[in-house]
């Protein structure tokens, strides 16, 4: 028997996200995220109360402005005083762990997902998950893309508009397209 594309979606193996359950799920996120963004900020406080329901967890005193974006919601986990300023997109196909007071600026973006190689590969809707892990008191900078497979330590900053396609050590300061450490001054 083969797994169905959401096994392997999760087990980090190469699944088709043209998929009926798949969609399903992205469905219950669009709703969720459509009331988190639409609601008046008084009433949806800290996160919407369906994107709160939906997401793996949030710490007290998370965040989430709005717009914000994800694929699925059940993947994101935000620590204590995590907050994700306005524009924030998340494709979260596979976990995206985000640290105790950890900030991301305006129009971060965080894509766990790859694409396959080959267009007819693509075409057929196959796609790898890969997890992304952000730790407790990070700074990520507006506009700071994200890929998947990637770590970020604590103490950490992500310049704005940096691209990081490698793994950033704690307490280290990296920028640029792809984002490279640098000496904090």
């Amino acid at each position: 028997m083969s797994a169905n594309e959401r096994t392997k979606m999760i087990a980090g193996e190469w699944y088709t996200c043209i998929d009926d359950e798949l969609e399903a799920l992205r469905v219950i996120a669009r709703d969720a995220v459509f009331e988190h963004n639409s609601l008046p900020p008084q009433q949806r406080g800290n996160i919407g109360p369906a994107l709160s329901a939906l997401l793996g967890s949030a710490g007290e005193g998370a965040r989430i402005e709005a717009p914000f974006h994800c694929a699925y919601g059940f993947n994101i986990h935000l620590g204590a005083g995590a907050f994700l300023n306005a524009g924030c997109t998340i494709l979260d196909t596979a976990p995206v762990r985000i640290g105790r007071r950890t900030l991301l600026g305006p129009n971060v973006q965080i894509y766990c997902a790859e694409h396959h190689k080959e267009a007819a590969g693509r075409q057929a809707g196959l796609e790898i998950a890969r997890p992304v892990t952000i730790g407790d008191n990070a700074w990520i900078g507006g506009s700071a893309i994200i890929l998947g497979g990637i770590s970020i330590g604590d103490g950490a900053i992500v310049g704005a508009g940096a691209v990081v396609t490698r793994d950033v050590p704690d307490n280290t300061t990296v920028v640029g397209n792809p984002a490279r450490a640098v000496k904090r001054g």
